[in-house]
């Protein structure tokens, strides 16, 4: 889908030529009478003056082929205060009734609004959301119908970047949202590794694929412990964007790439397990930020790792009780395989530190806990790192991919002390994603860490079954935060990361 942004005067709205338009209306209207008010101005008042279009962010009033307009179909939504939240509300309660086959071309007019980037960006991933149509292995699925949407506003230099930023973030969560929906069969270690090397076309864009040689030359064992159940060979995906100086310390993010999960030989049960295709959503979301990255061109340097594999019960599989040694040295009582995410990371955020990261962020679909703590509206934050933890909060509040910060204090970690091994891989029910963020803590030694727990925000259940694309915007935001950083900020990340 394609997006524009462009100046539109109340008057030029009337008579932009596209199938429909979406008008946000403010709480305050502009007081506009006789020969100053245009079409859009009185087709407004009108409509509330005779309680058609009702108070409240999000109600809607449709109208068909409305005097003075070109399109034939014109939405009217109530956008509040004009705030991204409240933006990104009112657009999505209007396209749920333009989802038509008629409607190619949207103008989406926000220029009654107060000029806000993040508004716009809001917009935009409103907009996108709405339409997305997943038919990759659904060929009687019919594609999106909506092609083009014009953004109007009254000053395009002022949200400008907050534009191009909901654009590359539209891209992103798409190619993270194509990815978690493939059935494990469609989207294997191996077919992950391709559409790293698909990106890796791209300006800036570095990959490089480790097999089961490599992975086991680098002595992870954790890693293999997890992928030896399967007939998939495991992959170790390494993406590097590279748009600031060598001497720039990097951000690395280490995405969860568990294509499917049965659990191994702690085997989940039957029901629902299907959405075990959604355990690689923190591959997914690093994927689809190189997508962003890739349009954006910030000047940082970010690193990203997938450790990829399936987790299955076969001969060979891990048991209850098997001690392996991850990369790092430490040795791990296997309790539940089915605490296996924690198992290929930790291994991976080792193998970060190579990188002497001025922060490093894991996604990861990890813990059922984390639903339980904190549903399916905010992902659980985990850092000791406070100023890593605010910036990634703001960014969250920024993009309205939101995220709430957790305890870590170490008296959680007594729980993961095992009589055979350095550690247990589990802590028992209790306060489960703050132990599993323990264990990972583990392995993170002095870099500035934080771990998000997306096991509630990374797919929807349900008859809305699917993947929400998330934390791509969040972490899209954080970069783009951490970019412009005053270079001597980022002189004195990189110091710290090296002493």
């Amino acid at each position: 889908m394609d997006f524009e942004l462009k100046s539109l005067t109340a008057e030029q709205a009337a008579q932009l030529a596209v199938d429909a338009l979406l008008v946000l209306v403010p709480d305050t209207l502009p007081k506009t009478t006789g020969k100053a008010a245009s079409a859009l101005h009185e087709l407004i008042a009108n409509a509330v003056q005779h309680g058609d279009l009702e108070a409240g962010t999000g109600k809607c009033l449709a109208c068909y082929r409305p005097a003075g307009f070109k399109a034939a179909r014109v939405v009217l939504a109530r956008a509040g205060d004009g705030s991204a939240a409240s933006v990104r509300k009112a657009v999505a309660a209007a396209m749920s009734g333009l989802k038509l086959p008629q409607v190619k071309k949207l103008g989406l007019v926000m220029g009654l609004l107060p000029d806000n980037g993040s508004a716009v960006q809001a917009a935009l991933m409103a907009c996108a959301d709405a339409t997305y149509v997943y038919t990759h292995t659904k060929p009687t699925a019919k594609s999106r119908h909506l092609q083009r949407v014009t953004v109007g506003v009254t000053q395009p230099d002022a949200v400008r970047p907050g534009f191009a930023a909901g654009k590359a973030m539209v891209a992103g969560v798409e190619m993270a949202k194509e990815w978690a929906n493939r059935p494990a069969n469609h989207a294997t270690p191996s077919l992950l590794a391709d559409a790293a090397r698909a990106l890796g076309r791209k300006p800036n864009i570095k990959i490089e694929v480790l097999g089961p040689k490599e992975v086991a030359a680098l002595k992870m064992g954790a890693f293999m412990a997890v992928a030896q159940g399967s007939a998939e060979p495991l992959r170790f995906i390494v993406l590097r964007y590279n748009g600031a100086a060598k001497t720039d310390a990097p951000v690395v993010l280490v995405g969860k790439g568990i294509t499917f999960d049965t659990g191994g030989i702690s085997i989940k049960p039957a029901a629902e397990m299907d959405e075990m295709k959604f355990d690689m959503g923190g591959a997914a979301s690093v994927l689809g930020t190189f997508a962003a990255l890739a349009e954006l061109q910030p000047a940082i340097n970010v690193v990203g790792l997938i450790p990829s594999c399936e987790n299955m019960p076969d001969g060979l599989a891990v048991k209850p009780g098997d001690v392996v040694t991850s990369m790092s040295g430490q040795t791990i009582e296997i309790l539940n395989t089915d605490a296996e995410g924690r198992l290929i990371l930790c291994d991976a955020l080792t193998y970060a530190a190579r990188f002497k990261p001025r922060a490093v962020v894991d996604i990861a679909t990890l813990t059922g806990a984390c639903v339980i703590a904190l549903g399916a509206i905010r992902s659980g934050l985990f850092s000791a790192d406070d100023m890593l933890a605010q910036a990634l909060h703001t960014a969250g509040e920024q993009s309205q991919d939101l995220c709430w910060r957790m305890p870590l204090d170490d008296d959680y970690a007594e729980g993961l002390k095992s009589n055979f091994a350095d550690m247990g891989n589990v802590a028992g029910r209790a306060g489960g994603a703050i132990t599993a963020a323990k264990f990972l803590q583990k392995f993170t030694g002095e870099l500035a860490w934080a771990h998000l727990d997306i096991a509630g925000s990374a797919w929807k259940s349900g008859a809305a079954k699917g993947s929400t694309g998330r934390p791509v915007p969040l972490l899209v935001q954080y970069l783009l935060d951490q970019s412009t950083q005053p270079r001597a900020a980022r002189t004195a990340a990189a110091r710290k990361a090296k002493a």
